[in-house]
């Protein structure tokens, strides 16, 4: 998985980057399928802002989430990502099951 963390207004440190890392490990160890990981750090006044695009077979998956700590909003993107991920997941399982369900029926 390629994963490219950039920062506006926003040093992206080794700790920000191990930290942002970690997170993202949960919700890609979810869906085997991701090829790169776009993030983006922000901040807007006393405002920080996380973004995420995770690039999966056949869709992109966008996730933001803003807090006024950095980390806050890392951690609230995770678990955005992590939700997001699982409910595709379901999707594209149940959808190849529903697919060979009615091919054995015929």
């Amino acid at each position: 998985m390629n994963l490219t963390i950039t920062g506006h207004h926003v040093e992206v440190t080794s700790a920000i980057r191990d930290y942002v890392t970690h997170k993202l490990e949960r919700p890609v160890r979810h869906f085997d399928q991701v090829t790169s990981t776009r993030v983006f750090l922000t901040v807007e006044k006393l405002l920080h802002k996380a973004e995420v695009t995770l690039h999966v077979k056949g869709k992109d998956i966008f996730a933001d989430a803003t807090a006024e700590d950095l980390y806050a909003a890392i951690d609230l993107l995770a678990d955005k990502l992590d939700r997001q991920i699982v409910k595709h997941k379901e999707k594209v399982t149940n959808h190849n099951h529903e697919k060979h369900a009615t091919d054995s029926e015929s």
